[in-house]
């Protein structure tokens, strides 16, 4: 095995270009496909609106009248709502009350507001200067016949769902969820239900952490719970894991230790290592291997190592097993607040907040430093991204910031 360590990003390529999509189809309602991935393109079956309608309250006209003469005075022949149109045809010189959403009948092409038009019983002067086709919207405005709603291997949200629901959708193809076993190694670990916590034992931090991480609508998550360092007992579970699952997931035992058994127990399950050893901090003790067309994530133990590892990498390769095609975690770059050294050669990926000062915003390091303080990772608003290359970071450089999931709208 190779001591050379492998870049984060090569080892995301890497893994990406070795898998394929393993999940077959099934057909859910809309009001349960939100972040699911649908397996097809949708395009739009209608105009969206279909007619074209109201934008404001207020009163339809034939803006031609009005040019000819801006102080005509319109006369109301009628009403129309969202829902209960106008059949007539309105003509020159006359008006109709409208509201928002309402179809806009034949002889109107122009809507002004009721704030802006005086009413004197049947009769309606305007007091604004009006432009022709104005607070109206057109047929096709939102979305046209043809134009594509979704794309195939889109992660649904709620503004997609949305808009499934106006072009008419109700039932949508999705991918099968994609299977995914949590589990822990060590002998010093208990379950946290546990009320018999001995000396030198502690809570299980990271299989309960893991599992919420990867609670998505797209996944189904099973707890295979605590492995003892011992790599017969890990070989067998791997080999139970990999029946139960389409993705193996292990915390723990990951480092060339005495007691860490990953990389043995992947040899004795015949599992291929791809990946061992990665070029960044926390999670530099982290292995990969490869069974048919199933991956086994060795993470290590350190749980912000364990999540830093699983919002990094682990995740849009999960995203790309379950059929998704939005791989790349979301980053943006900004200004760093803080000083910092560290050693050329590895990644520093550091808890950080965003703060806002002098109508700027700026990268700070949040918490104690550590790649086993879970409370570093509290509070935090995501992961600012240290280079491989550099060795100081000064106030004002820019960074590469990527922010948690639970810190935007």
């Amino acid at each position: 095995m190779s001591d050379e360590l492998t870049t984060i990003e090569i080892a995301r390529k890497k893994l990406l270009d070795s898998i394929n999509i393993l999940k077959g189809k099934t057909k859910v309602t809309l009001q349960k496909s939100l972040m699911r991935i649908s397996c097809n393109l949708i395009q739009s079956e209608l105009n969206l609106p279909s007619t074209n309608n109201s934008a404001v309250d207020g009163y339809g006209i034939s803006s031609k009248t009005y040019f000819d003469n801006p102080k005509t005075k319109f006369k109301v022949i009628g009403v129309a709502k969202a829902g209960h149109p106008f059949d007539k045809e309105v003509g020159l010189g006359e008006t109709i009350e409208i509201y928002t959403g309402a179809v806009m009948p034949r002889g109107i092409d122009t809507i002004i507001m009721h704030e802006k038009c005086n009413r004197v019983g049947d009769e309606v002067i305007i007091r604004d200067i009006i432009k022709k086709n104005q607070n109206m919207r057109p047929v096709g405005e939102n979305l046209r016949k043809g134009e594509i709603v979704v794309e195939k291997g889109k992660l649904l949200n709620a503004a997609d769902i949305g808009q499934l629901a106006a072009s008419g959708n109700s039932n949508i193809e999705v991918y099968k969820k994609l299977s995914v076993s949590v589990i822990s190694t060590g002998d010093e670990l208990i379950d946290p239900l546990s009320k018999n916590k001995l000396k030198g034992q502690i809570f299980d931090s990271n299989k309960p952490m893991l599992t919420s991480l990867l609670s998505l609508h797209y996944l189904k998550v099973l707890d295979l719970g605590i492995v003892k360092d011992n790599r017969t007992q890990l070989a067998e579970k791997y080999a139970e894991a990999l029946i139960k699952s389409d993705v193996v997931i292990s915390s723990g035992g990951a480092s060339d230790g005495i007691e860490d058994h990953t990389q043995n127990a992947l040899k004795d399950i015949g599992a291929k290592c791809l990946v061992w050893q990665l070029a960044m901090k926390p999670g530099k003790p982290m292995a990969i291997g490869m069974l048919g067309k199933k991956i086994i994530f060795c993470l290590p133990g350190n749980p912000v190592a364990a999540f830093v590892c699983t919002k990094l990498l682990i995740n849009p390769i999960l995203m790309k097993l379950a059929g998704g095609t939005d791989w790349d975690p979301l980053s943006f770059k900004l200004p760093s607040g803080f000083d910092h050294q560290k050693r050329n050669g590895r990644a520093e990926f550091l808890r950080a907040k965003i703060i806002n000062k002098d109508q700027r915003s700026f990268i700070y390091l949040h918490g104690r430093k550590g790649a086993g303080v879970i409370s570093s990772l509290t509070g935090a608003d995501g992961i600012v991204e240290i280079p491989l290359e550099a060795e100081t970071v000064s106030k004002g450089d820019f960074l590469k910031f990527y922010p948690f999931d639970y810190r935007g709208l």
